[in-house]
Protein backbone atom coordinates (compact mmCIF):
# COMPACT_ATOMS: atom_id res chain seq x y z
CA UNK A 1 0.00 0.00 0.00
CA UNK A 2 0.99 3.47 -1.19
CA UNK A 3 1.06 6.45 1.19
CA UNK A 4 0.70 9.98 -0.57
CA UNK A 5 3.39 12.43 0.22
CA UNK A 6 2.68 14.92 2.27
CA UNK A 7 1.40 17.94 0.56
CA UNK A 8 2.65 20.57 2.66
CA UNK A 9 6.26 18.70 2.10
CA UNK A 10 5.75 18.29 -1.20
CA UNK A 11 4.42 22.23 -2.03
CA UNK A 12 7.76 23.53 -0.26
CA UNK A 13 9.80 21.35 -2.30
CA UNK A 14 8.26 22.83 -5.58
CA UNK A 15 8.92 26.29 -4.56
CA UNK A 16 11.79 27.27 -6.44
CA UNK A 17 13.94 30.52 -5.44
CA UNK A 18 12.18 33.92 -7.75
CA UNK A 19 15.56 35.11 -7.83
CA UNK A 20 16.91 31.73 -9.51
CA UNK A 21 14.12 31.88 -11.93
CA UNK A 22 14.94 35.46 -12.96
CA UNK A 23 18.70 34.79 -13.59
CA UNK A 24 17.63 31.75 -15.98
CA UNK A 25 15.58 34.06 -17.67
CA UNK A 26 18.46 36.21 -18.06
CA UNK A 27 20.84 33.74 -19.23
CA UNK A 28 18.58 31.79 -21.67
CA UNK A 29 17.52 35.41 -23.18
CA UNK A 30 21.01 36.74 -23.43
CA UNK A 31 22.13 33.12 -25.06
CA UNK A 32 19.18 33.38 -27.79
CA UNK A 33 20.05 36.79 -28.22
CA UNK A 34 23.37 36.35 -29.30
CA UNK A 35 22.42 33.27 -31.17
CA UNK A 36 20.09 35.50 -33.50
CA UNK A 37 21.54 38.88 -33.84
CA UNK A 38 25.40 37.90 -33.38
CA UNK A 39 24.76 35.18 -36.21
CA UNK A 40 27.47 32.68 -35.07
CA UNK A 41 28.77 30.46 -37.78
CA UNK A 42 28.71 26.94 -38.12
CA UNK A 43 30.77 24.52 -39.70
CA UNK A 44 27.76 22.59 -41.16
CA UNK A 45 25.40 24.27 -43.18
CA UNK A 46 21.96 24.14 -41.35
CA UNK A 47 23.07 23.81 -38.38
CA UNK A 48 22.38 27.09 -36.81
CA UNK A 49 18.72 27.32 -37.35
CA UNK A 50 18.51 23.19 -35.42
CA UNK A 51 20.75 25.63 -32.86
CA UNK A 52 17.81 28.47 -32.82
CA UNK A 53 15.35 25.56 -32.34
CA UNK A 54 16.89 23.77 -29.63
CA UNK A 55 17.57 27.16 -27.54
CA UNK A 56 13.94 27.94 -28.51
CA UNK A 57 12.78 24.17 -26.91
CA UNK A 58 15.25 25.01 -24.03
CA UNK A 59 14.02 28.32 -23.17
CA UNK A 60 10.39 26.47 -23.05
CA UNK A 61 11.24 23.52 -21.33
CA UNK A 62 12.87 25.90 -18.38
CA UNK A 63 9.55 27.97 -18.22
CA UNK A 64 7.96 24.91 -17.69
CA UNK A 65 10.39 24.19 -14.89
CA UNK A 66 9.58 26.78 -12.97
CA UNK A 67 6.26 27.00 -13.45
CA UNK A 68 3.78 26.65 -10.87
CA UNK A 69 2.20 23.53 -10.30
CA UNK A 70 -1.00 23.78 -7.87
CA UNK A 71 -3.02 22.62 -11.21
CA UNK A 72 -2.40 19.11 -10.80
CA UNK A 73 -4.44 17.71 -8.05
CA UNK A 74 -2.34 15.32 -6.50
CA UNK A 75 1.24 15.81 -4.84
CA UNK A 76 2.92 12.53 -6.19
CA UNK A 77 1.64 14.09 -9.71
CA UNK A 78 3.22 16.83 -9.12
CA UNK A 79 5.91 15.41 -7.97
CA UNK A 80 6.68 13.67 -11.00
CA UNK A 81 5.36 16.20 -13.62
CA UNK A 82 8.92 18.27 -11.83
CA UNK A 83 11.18 14.99 -12.10
CA UNK A 84 9.93 14.34 -15.68
CA UNK A 85 10.15 18.77 -16.73
CA UNK A 86 13.79 18.35 -15.06
CA UNK A 87 14.65 15.78 -16.81
CA UNK A 88 13.39 17.50 -20.37
CA UNK A 89 15.43 20.05 -19.27
CA UNK A 90 18.74 17.92 -19.04
CA UNK A 91 17.73 16.51 -22.57
CA UNK A 92 17.51 20.04 -24.07
CA UNK A 93 20.66 20.94 -22.33
CA UNK A 94 22.52 18.27 -23.71
CA UNK A 95 20.93 18.88 -27.41
CA UNK A 96 22.11 22.24 -27.39
CA UNK A 97 25.53 21.43 -26.08
CA UNK A 98 25.91 18.76 -29.52
CA UNK A 99 24.78 21.39 -31.78
CA UNK A 100 28.07 24.26 -30.41
CA UNK A 101 30.47 21.59 -30.76
CA UNK A 102 29.85 22.60 -34.28
CA UNK A 103 30.64 26.41 -34.00
CA UNK A 104 33.05 27.80 -35.70
CA UNK A 105 35.94 29.24 -34.10
CA UNK A 106 35.35 33.80 -33.55
CA UNK A 107 34.26 36.16 -31.28
CA UNK A 108 30.60 35.28 -32.04
CA UNK A 109 30.54 31.58 -31.27
CA UNK A 110 33.03 31.85 -28.32
CA UNK A 111 30.68 34.29 -26.85
CA UNK A 112 27.71 31.85 -27.59
CA UNK A 113 29.70 28.88 -26.12
CA UNK A 114 30.72 31.48 -22.88
CA UNK A 115 27.08 32.41 -22.46
CA UNK A 116 25.46 28.48 -22.71
CA UNK A 117 28.44 27.10 -20.12
CA UNK A 118 27.06 30.03 -17.68
CA UNK A 119 23.40 29.24 -17.92
CA UNK A 120 24.06 25.54 -17.70
CA UNK A 121 26.54 26.18 -14.53
CA UNK A 122 22.97 27.47 -13.17
CA UNK A 123 20.70 25.24 -14.41
CA UNK A 124 22.38 22.16 -12.47
CA UNK A 125 23.64 24.50 -9.18
CA UNK A 126 19.75 24.07 -8.89
CA UNK A 127 18.56 21.73 -10.21
CA UNK A 128 20.51 18.58 -9.26
CA UNK A 129 19.05 19.07 -5.32
CA UNK A 130 15.44 19.60 -6.39
CA UNK A 131 15.49 16.35 -8.42
CA UNK A 132 16.99 14.68 -5.42
CA UNK A 133 14.29 15.99 -3.11
CA UNK A 134 11.38 15.45 -5.50
CA UNK A 135 12.90 11.33 -5.79
CA UNK A 136 13.19 11.75 -2.08
CA UNK A 137 9.39 12.97 -1.48
CA UNK A 138 8.25 10.39 -3.81
CA UNK A 139 10.58 7.52 -2.33
CA UNK A 140 9.11 8.34 1.13
CA UNK A 141 5.54 6.88 -0.16
CA UNK A 142 6.90 3.54 -0.36
CA UNK A 143 8.51 3.71 2.69
CA UNK A 144 4.72 4.40 4.53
Amino acid sequence: MTVSPDPARVEAALVLDPSWIAELRARWTALVQTAVWDDPQMRRLGDAPRLRKRLLELGERLKSLTAGRGWIPHPRERLKSALATAAGVRESLAAVDSLLEGLSPGAAGDGLREQFSSLRLTVEAELLAREQAWAALLDSQLDG
